[in-house]
């Protein structure tokens, strides 16, 4: 890694910050928005916690689950009693909620811009939200596709239909036998189009929107860019937070924006180009929404 000394903070108040960031968004040539799994939970969608168990009851009660990310990883006896809990999870992540204000309010900030999405969400709520699903690449799959659990070959299936039955026709948390999905080539299961393993498949899609995503970058490389970084964590640095720290440090007239509660820091070398801000993200962009009312 190029930056070997230590990252910072912010220095400056919260309220510098809100205006400078307010500042960038409305001059900024283009707006690269990272998102992580923090901006989801932003908007409520958290993993845990009430939402949590008043939506799986049964299988907390019975295998004593903490989150629904562990349980999509336990190892359950049948493809009855999974697929039972992965449906509940897909139509409740993918197919049920939105992402609400927290997603709206972004949206009403870039939509006049030149911006393109790169999220590690599968959720899928930025395209629900109204963003165009030309100017969004979904890095680490989709929820609402499934490919072969092989896999076979390199194409991916919508599930929204069978999911919606799936859900509809289970009970005492199986579905029936009829309902396992399986790969129309080979005939083994099908799986999530998930990155969790070698296994995931990019297909013809997520191409598309990487190559996307690459020539936008390409096309704005010297250009004033605001790198817009929302929750992202540390668990998959190196697919948004180090290559926004690398191109903020080749584009003298880029500004790296980072917004996540607790964990808003940057490389020391790009500190005159960064404004940091420790503070909800729901909470941020309204505030730089009624800042925009004013001005």
């Amino acid at each position: 890694m190029f930056f070997k000394r230590a990252i910072t903070k912010s220095t400056s108040t919260y309220s510098q910050a809100v205006e400078a960031l307010r500042h960038e968004i409305d001059t900024a040539d283009a707006i690269i928005i990272g998102a992580g799994s923090g901006f989801s939970a932003a908007a409520g969608l958290a993993y845990a916690g009430e939402r949590f168990d008043r939506n799986f009851p049964d299988f907390i009660a019975k295998y004593h689950y903490r989150d629904m990310y562990s349980a999509t990883f336990y190892p359950y006896d049948s493809l009855e009693e999974y697929w039972a809990y992965m449906s509940r999870h897909i139509m409740l992540n993918r197919y049920t909620e939105d992402g609400g204000t927290v997603y709206q309010t972004i949206l009403h900030l870039v939509k006049d811009k030149d911006y393109f999405v790169i999220t590690t969400n599968v959720d899928h709520c930025f395209q629900k939200s109204g963003f165009s699903k030309h100017r969004i690449f979904y890095t680490q799959g989709d929820y609402g596709l499934w490919q072969c659990s092989e896999p076979c070959h390199k194409k991916t299936y919508d599930n929204e239909v069978a999911v919606h039955r799936m859900v509809a026709e289970q009970s005492d948390m199986r579905i029936p036998t009829n309902l396992i999905p399986h790969c129309p080539k080979c005939g083994k299961p099908m799986g999530m189009n998930l990155r969790c393993d070698n296994t995931f498949v990019e297909d013809e899609g997520w191409h598309l929107a990487a190559n996307r995503y690459e020539e936008f970058i390409r096309r704005r490389k010297n250009l004033h860019v605001l790198f817009l970084e929302l929750g992202v964590g540390g668990n998959t640095p190196v697919i948004i937070k180090y290559p926004f720290w690398k191109m903020t440090s080749q584009n003298q007239n880029a500004v790296y924006a980072c917004i996540n509660q607790g964990e808003a820091v940057a490389p020391r070398e790009i500190q005159k180009q960064t404004i940091c801000i420790n503070e909800d993200i729901g909470k941020v962009i309204l505030n730089v929404l009624q800042l925009n009312k004013i001005n």
